[in-house]
């Protein structure tokens, strides 16, 4: 073996060096050949036609194949994602060699999107639905679509017939004007509604739980009777809900078909029902299967109660009150789900709350859509949980629910949607919004207040804020007045509502008093739920109140009271109070069941002139008859007693007139002044009772939809115990009032309207029992409700 003496392993560093080099230079020549192929790619597309887009832009949606050429696939994708862009009215590719030309013709760009001929819509509306927006380009399938958009629109609103031709203008320079011209045509009514299947109720009745209603003379005034897909589906769902809250768990509308007629142009509306059988509640319990929880405590909580008519409304409560006494607990993550277990045999349903441990999941965020009027936070507000916080369904419904119950939006959907982790969820809020402002003038005769007009206007969501604003002007032949009032129902963020009221009113004498009044001041007031049924309400009163008369227009003087109080002066009353009202109606507006109670209470001396304390009551209750007859039974009574050394002050005393029993005038009963050559007014007494039985009906014949009632009465009360002065200054002569608890009962019979500017009552009743010196009027006319 030769051995020349060099290391070992030196020989083949000549040959890794090569090695290297030849690499280097392989890696050297790949790059250049991507980079000349790179700029061969460049150079093989060619863009024509583009004056705004740059021609770099064009070749960025053309990518090669991995031989560096354009086969038909990456042509494909590349023509598709540039007619996708919107940019381009027309695209084509053409092939010359190894060349790609790309011909474009660009979209003019939208100087402007307007409409015309909308009237019943606005163009704030009508732009929110649309998706041509200027500055934008002008693309013919969009167009095409939006003019969808806005036919869809109008059918809402009632207009199937609207017709909507979109016109260009072109403005030059590629640049143009996009008018939506509209023929909005006459309205799609619904001209009859039937209901099938019904047996329970009647059609008046379920025709009162749905907004929807057939047309009338009075459509004008009432509204409803648009033909609304939505409102028709909100109607089916309202139908269901009642008949689950009147014992029919089973109930349900299979159908709501609307078919259009052109013989009475206008929709036939068909409810289909399966009503199902009566169920009333069985046994009632809560099953806890959450490890710590002490669920003997919840047991008093479940509203639903065993032998009841089972009512869907009660599980609702239930479930709400369980899951929010859990939050309370510390048990976020629990679910509380109602299980029923129906004996068709006994018509029964027991029903178990069980509690289980949820899944950990979380709010990662709240999207809202729809709000194109009330801001967000309005929306937020209502939700028990925010971002961040544990995701809990029974307060996501419950949210749902008070949405809805604002009535500022024509429908409310929450849906749940993953989020960006498994346990993450998104809750997407989706409202459409409806008008909540009101706009009324009425003129009219009132036995009180004689020959009359009024104006109204006010909003409920004023601006969007969810606060409410009203303000009426009144201007009658014995009474005039202004009222303005606004009220915030989430004061400083919290559930108390606050609100302010400020008013005036002038009352001159009329048949039924000799003498006038003037009262103008202001009242604040804060209120707060207790529960789901009982509120209470904190106000503060500031008036000034004075009584006026003419001596020389009247042919005897004034009664004693009248004219010390009009010697007084004028008084400042300045007064705090509350009120605690306990409420289960059905229905606030028009009820059919339930119970309402309130309970007042005045104490003024806080300041001002006067001193008095002022307690009231109030109690309605409407017990079941029948579908087609509501009953209704009243019980009224108050005491009034002044302090610190001083009467009670005529103004604020109390008198007997038709609000308490029907068939006598205003201050036509109570304690009053009989001393021979004075006016004989009424002076008005410190305590008062009524009671109240009245039957409440449809008129057999009357659609539904034209809010007419009968009724039927027996009324019964009292004003007495006279306070006031009792002798004339500086002489023997004494006061002759009557003022014993003399019992005014009367019966009779009249008609109310529910009209756009409130309940307008006519009555007609003949007293039964009364004193010599009463003053009777049985035919009455009166505004709002009794």
């Amino acid at each position: 073996m030769m051995n020349d003496g060099a290391p070992r392993g030196r020989c083949c560093r000549p040959v890794t060096a090569g090695l290297l080099l030849v690499a280097a230079l392989g890696l050297f020549s790949a790059q250049a050949a991507a980079t000349e192929t790179a700029a061969q790619a460049r150079l093989t597309v060619e863009v024509v036609g583009n004056r705004r887009i740059d021609a770099e832009t064009v070749r960025s949606y053309f990518h090669a194949a991995p031989d560096g050429r354009f086969d038909e696939t990456a042509r494909d994708a590349a023509l598709k994602a540039l007619v996708a862009t919107g940019l381009f009215d027309k695209v084509t590719i053409e092939r010359a060699g190894e060349r790609l030309i790309v011909h474009l013709t660009e979209a003019p760009v939208l100087d402007r999107v307007a409409f015309e001929g909308n009237k019943k819509i606005q163009d704030k509306d009508l732009t929110a639905v649309i998706e041509s927006k200027p500055r934008g380009t002008l693309q013919r399938a969009v167009v095409q679509a939006d003019v969808g958009r806005i036919m869809e629109a109008y059918r809402h609103a009632g207009r199937d017939d609207v017709q909507v031709a979109p016109e260009i203008i072109d403005r030059g320079n590629d640049r143009v004007d996009l008018v939506y011209v509209v023929t909005e045509g006459t309205k799609t009514t619904v001209r009859q509604i039937n209901f099938v299947g019904n047996t329970v109720f009647g059609k008046r009745q379920l025709a009162a739980v749905i907004k929807t209603s057939a047309t009338s003379m009075l459509s004008f005034l009432t509204g409803g009777d648009a033909y609304d897909p939505d409102q028709v589906a909100a109607d089916r769902e309202a139908l269901r809900l009642y008949y689950r809250s009147k014992g029919y768990a089973d109930a349900s509308v299979t159908s709501a078909r609307a078919e259009y007629d052109p013989a009475i142009h206008g929709f036939t509306l068909t409810f289909s029902i399966d009503e199902g059988p009566l169920y009333r509640f069985g046994d009632i319990g809560v099953v806890c299967n959450v490890p710590g929880l002490d669920s003997e405590r919840l047991h008093r909580l479940p509203v639903a109660r065993s032998g009841a008519v089972f009512d869907g409304g009660a599980l609702d409560k239930t479930t709400d009150v369980l899951a929010v006494e859990l939050a309370k607990l510390g048990f976020p993550f629990a679910q509380v789900s109602p299980r029923t277990i129906r004996d068709a045999t006994a018509k029964r349903i027991d029903v178990s709350f069980v509690i289980d441990q949820g899944q950990r999941t979380y709010v990662e965020r709240i999207d809202i859509h729809g709000n194109t009027r009330t801001r967000g936070y309005v929306i937020r507000r209502e939700f028990d949980i925010a971002e961040g916080d544990a995701y809990n369904k029974t307060l996501i419904d419950r949210a749902e629910r008070r949405l809805k119950n604002l009535n500022y939006f024509k429908t409310v959907k929450i849906t749940r949607l993953p989020g960006s982790a498994p346990d993450r969820v998104i809750l997407d809020v989706e409202v459409a919004e409806q008008s909540t402002g009101d706009f009324n003038i009425a003129g009219g005769y009132s036995t009180t207040d004689g020959l009359l007009a009024e104006v109204k206007l006010g909003d409920r969501n004023f601006l969007g804020s969810g606060k409410a604003v009203s303000g009426s002007v009144t201007y009658g032949q014995y009474a005039r007045g202004i009222d303005l009032a606004a009220s915030e129902p989430y004061f400083l963020g919290t559930r108390v509502s606050a609100g302010i009221e400020l008013y005036g009113r002038q009352n001159q004498a009329s048949p039924y008093q000799s003498y006038g009044s003037d009262i103008y001041g202001a009242t604040l007031q804060l209120g707060t739920p207790i529960t789901e049924q009982i509120g209470v309400q904190y106000r503060y009163s500031i008036y000034n109140q004075n009584v006026t008369f003419d001596p020389t227009s009247q042919a005897a003087a004034p009664s004693l009271p009248v004219r010390e109080a009009a010697a007084a002066g004028p008084q400042w009353v300045s007064s705090v109070g509350n009120t605690v009202t306990y409420n289960t109606l059905d229905n606030t507006r028009s009820p059919t069941s339930g119970i309402k109670s309130q309970l007042s209470q005045d104490l003024a001396g806080l300041g001002g002139d006067v001193k008095f304390l002022r307690t009231t009551e109030d109690l309605r209750s409407y017990p079941p008859i029948n579908d087609d007859v509501v009953s209704l039974v009243r019980a009224q009574g108050g005491y009034i007693t002044g302090w610190g050394g001083q009467q009670v002050p005529l103004l604020n005393s109390f008198f007997g007139g038709p609000t308490m029993v029907r068939g006598f005038a205003p201050n036509g009963f109570g304690p009053r002044d009989l001393t021979p050559g004075t006016t004989m007014d009424n002076v008005g007494g410190s305590m008062y009772w009524a009671t109240t039985a009245e039957l409440q009906s449809n008129i057999p014949g009357v659609p539904q939809e034209y809010g007419l009632k009968a009724t039927a009465f027996v009324d019964a009360g009292s004003v007495f115990r006279y306070s006031g002065p009792t002798a004339f200054p500086g002489s023997a002569q004494s006061l002759q009032v009557a003022n014993a608890n003399v019992v005014r009962s009367s019966v009779g019979a009249g008609l109310t309207w529910a009209s756009p500017f409130g309940n307008l009552t006519v009555d007609y009743a003949v007293p039964l029992t009364k004193a010599a010196y009463d003053v009777v009027q049985p035919l009455r006319f009166s505004a709002g409700g009794f």
